[in-house]
């Protein structure tokens, strides 16, 4: 249970994303592209991937009903009021842009609901399980959103780079600008609700969570590989253990600060590296 303190902060940031921040409108972006076939050649598969991603919030929104049978109402107004309508916007509009680029949409999957999921569900019934299930939901939303921010900017520096001023400025600064105050909610949450687990729930969600990690939207080897050619087109392999250390910085905090000299939590770094090596052994096969 949160504090009375907690849950107003929480209340109080909902309220003004929802009001600084609504969705954004297609109608608002300049879909000018200079040079389409190179904009394709170099960013198409990044496009493609962060657009699949925001769009299948839609099942992430199943998945959160499945395995939060009772979730408390700022929560349940942030992902339904605030969070669904930004990214499904984000996605429409990256979408948009890839088929104007000359390439086919994206394929998310809209419906599948896990069988890991659905047994959290039920055993989420259980006040003091449905604790340890949200836990490891504001954890997934710190690291989303955390690789999100750093994608977005350095796919802006890219696109900049390139001269695609119109997209920078109305496809992905825009988009950029919105996930930060998604992570901050997760922030908030996760560190709210830390502070209430007895030690065998933390103890429960760190095994979960070292047994379920997985990069956003890679759910299979193709997924993972694929993830693994984002990071390579973005930089971000350059340096994994970096990336990964600012994207799990607040974890390591909250379920590991008995770890001395932890920069990074094990699995974080092994599912990025896994990403990064099925997209090497992909591209020489």
């Amino acid at each position: 249970m949160r504090t009375r303190s907690t849950e107003l902060r929480l209340a109080a940031h909902v309220d003004r994303l929802g009001e600084e921040h609504p969705p954004i409108e297609l109608d608002s972006v300049d879909w000018t592209v200079h040079d389409p076939a190179a904009l394709s050649a170099r960013f198409g598969h990044v496009l493609d991937y962060m657009a699949r991603v925001e769009l299948e919030v839609d099942r992430n929104v199943l998945e959160l009903v499945a395995m939060l049978p009772d979730p408390p109402e700022v929560d349940r107004r942030f992902y339904a009021d605030v969070w669904q309508p930004q990214e499904i916007q984000h996605g429409l509009i990256l979408d948009e842009l890839q088929i104007r680029l000359g390439r086919p949409p994206a394929t998310p999957d809209l419906d599948t609901v896990s069988a890991k999921l659905r047994v959290l569900g039920v055993l989420g019934h259980l006040d003091r399980v449905q604790d340890v299930t949200r836990m490891l939901y504001y954890l997934t939303g710190m690291a989303t959103e955390r690789s999100a921010v750093l994608a977005y900017n350095l796919l802006h520096d890219g696109v900049v780079e390139m001269g695609e001023t119109a997209v920078a400025e109305t496809v992905v600064a825009p988009i950029r600008r919105q996930e930060p105050g998604h992570y901050a909610f997760y922030k908030m949450s996760a560190i709210g609700l830390a502070e209430q687990l007895a030690p065998w729930q933390r103890w429960l969600v760190r095994r979960l969570r070292q047994l379920s990690f997985a990069p956003v939207g890679a759910n299979d080897a193709t997924q993972r590989a694929d993830f693994g050619d984002v990071m390579e087109t973005l930089g971000i392999t350059d340096d994994l253990e970096d990336f990964t250390e600012t994207i799990a910085r607040v974890e390591r905090e909250l379920l590991w600060a008995q770890a001395d000299g932890m920069r990074v939590p094990p699995y974080v770094l092994a599912a990025f590296r896994d990403a990064a090596a099925l997209a090497a052994e992909r591209r020489t096969a």
